[in-house]
């Protein structure tokens, strides 16, 4: 590890030119094509792979993850900075500047003692922002419209319902919201009972049954992304187990009965 003393503004300044060294002229041929677009993929994938070292626990993929995630902001910086629109000085400067006017608790003055009041806090002070910078001022704008049409659907939920629990509008209680849970399970049941060809009320019924559980998830203070996640580790560790038994007895799933991995199913629940 490296002396913590020293601080991050010479390593971050050295990065910083390492990049732009392959970008140059005599530079590397794929980091010189590459492009806002061309990255997209990319950077989102360092996004879920920080979060899946999270998850992990371990603290040495942890800090090869976000090393990853900071070559992509860097990147795009840089490419930024080419093109004379703004450079890595400008991104710092704006998200410290971002910090401090969403702080003023810490920075300014102002009093917040607890967790909701600076959430409370937070959010006037964004809708300040989107005044001043005109966005409130257009017909039929709402406080909805700073949470990303492109996140994934799992995320644009629990980020809509979070905002909009922040004013007060959300369920009382986690009993309240369990109940809204039955009556959408019972609404799809009712759907799938009498389907129309189009399939256009399953697939309502359904929408409606997934954003009440991330809203369950947001209530019980889960992450419903990471509850996700879990559940996905856990069936492919499962179903690897199955997989396992039965190479062990000369077969695939394909060549087995439903009945035989439910029961290896069984048996891989059984072990945790």
């Amino acid at each position: 590890m490296h002396d913590p003393i020293e601080g991050p503004g010479p390593r971050f300044a050295e990065f910083v030119d390492l990049i732009a060294r392959l970008r140059a002229p005599g530079g590397c041929p794929w980091d010189r094509e590459q492009t806002h677009q061309s990255l997209k993929p990319m950077t989102i994938e360092e996004a879920y792979e920080v979060l899946e070292a999270i998850d992990s626990g371990d603290p040495k993929a942890l800090l090869e993850e976000l090393g990853d995630l900071l070559l992509q902001v860097v990147f795009h910086s840089a490419i930024a900075a080419e093109e004379r629109r703004f450079t890595i000085e400008d991104v710092v400067a704006v998200v410290a500047e971002k910090i401090v006017r969403r702080h003023p608790h810490v920075f300014a003055g102002a009093q917040a003692e607890t967790p909701d009041e600076v959430l409370r806090h937070w959010e006037a002070i964004k809708a300040a922002e989107r005044r001043e910078a005109g966005k409130d001022t257009a017909q039929g704008a709402s406080m909805l419209d700073s949470v990303s049409k492109s996140l994934p659907a799992v995320m644009e939920a629990f980020q809509m319902t979070t905002k909009a629990g922040r004013v007060g509008f959300d369920w009382e209680n986690s009993g309240q919201v369990l109940g809204k849970l039955d009556e959408e399970v019972a609404e799809l049941k009712e759907a799938v009972a009498h389907q129309d060809p189009s399939g256009r009320a399953v697939q309502e019924e359904l929408g409606d049954l997934l954003f009440v559980a991330v809203n369950v998830a947001r209530v019980l203070g889960t992450d419903p992304e990471s509850a996700l996640k879990a559940a996905n580790r856990k069936f492919r560790e499962r179903f690897r187990f199955v997989e396992d038994r039965l190479r062990e007895s000369g077969k695939t799933p394909a060549q087995s009965s439903l009945k035989e991995m439910d029961a290896l199913w069984d048996e891989a629940k059984a072990r945790g």
